[in-house]
């Protein structure tokens, strides 16, 4: 018992390191991506980033990043008083990290505090990655890059704070799904992005990027959210099959148990038009073991319902394990 007590620790605080890392290596990939294809270009992807980037239009001096810090620490100390122990300490982390990791990687390719402050994508590296002409694919880029670092964030049972406790605090109030809650603080933030940079009110300069901009932070908004599904979902993604079968069929539970290495549950069931009972086999497998499931139940009961879904999550015996009691998900 002892043994398998220190065994369950050691390999609980492996996974505990790994998503840890993953954590900071999906925040890095976030600044990245906003550094060098979302702020030059004055796209405002939502979230309180892009919200940075709109002040920031209006006061060049602050850094994208700090304005991350001014909203995030309030959201995260309402957070905590509001959710206690259910928030989790992954997302303070990565709410903490994000911004200075921003900021510390545009003093890094810029090269005079004056450029910081216009974020001017010709000076960007000394025009090395100069996307002006090309704002589509900078777009595209920026949701893919942002996109990808947040999956890992949230496949690591954290998230970076910002428009997501906004959401958390209108479904707990006002019973607003979290899904809707998001795009709603989103939009605000869109918004608020055609006010300022779209119409140019209240900039210094008073220039106007163009109402066009606001259609490509929509884009690449988009982008992001297709990113973020696929690395959280796409890259392990799990089938459920259900097989209905009109009588029990030996064959096929020896080829799932012995052929398949897989386990499956029965559900009793009825047909709703000849009430006649039937046996429901409720089956989850990977993406690659689909056809075989599928060549060997026509084989064996050519008569048989065989129904095919997606699994977003699957935790047990056999596939992820169970995230921490005092982590928060979407």
């Amino acid at each position: 018992m002892a043994i398998k007590q220190t065994l369950d620790e050691t390999v609980g605080s492996l996974v505990w390191w790994r998503e840890m890392i993953t954590i900071i290596i999906g925040c890095i990939i976030v600044a990245v991506g906003f550094v060098f294809f979302i702020n030059p270009y004055n796209i405002v992807p939502g979230g309180v980033y892009g919200l940075g980037i709109v002040l920031h239009n209006i006061f060049p001096s602050i850094q994208v990043g700090t304005f991350g810090y001014m909203f995030d620490i309030p959201l995260l100390t309402i957070a905590i008083i509001l959710f206690g122990k259910q928030f989790g300490g992954r997302t303070l982390f990565a709410a903490a990290i994000t911004p200075g990791l921003m900021n510390i990687l545009t003093a890094l390719v810029y090269p005079t505090k004056e450029a910081i402050q216009s974020l001017d994508p010709a000076l960007l590296m000394g025009g090395a990655i100069d996307l002006s002409n090309h704002l589509m694919l900078a777009c595209i880029l920026g949701g893919t890059v942002v996109g990808a670092g947040l999956g890992m964030v949230v496949r690591s049972n954290a998230t970076t704070g910002g428009t997501d406790i906004v959401a958390m605090i209108l479904n707990k109030y006002l019973h607003v799904q979290f899904s809707r809650g998001v795009l709603l603080a989103d939009s605000c933030v869109v918004l608020a992005g055609l006010i300022v940079i779209g119409f140019g009110i209240g900039m210094e300069d008073g220039q106007a990027g163009g109402w066009l901009l606001s259609l490509y932070s929509l884009i690449c908004i988009f982008v992001s959210s297709r990113v973020i599904d696929y690395v959280i979902d796409g890259a392990s993604y799990d089938k459920l099959i259900f097989i209905i079968t009109n009588k029990h069929n030996e064959d096929l539970r020896k080829y799932i148990i012995s052929d398949m290495e897989r386990s499956a549950t029965y559900i009793k069931a009825s047909g709703m038009y000849s009430n006649d009972e039937k046996e429901m086999i409720f089956l989850v497998v990977s993406r690659r073991e689909v056809t075989k499931i599928q060549r060997q139940v026509h084989k064996i009961d050519p008569t048989a319902f065989f129904v095919i879904t997606d699994a977003y999550d699957t935790y047990g015996e056999g596939f992820k394990p169970f995230p921490e009691k005092d982590n928060i998900l979407n």
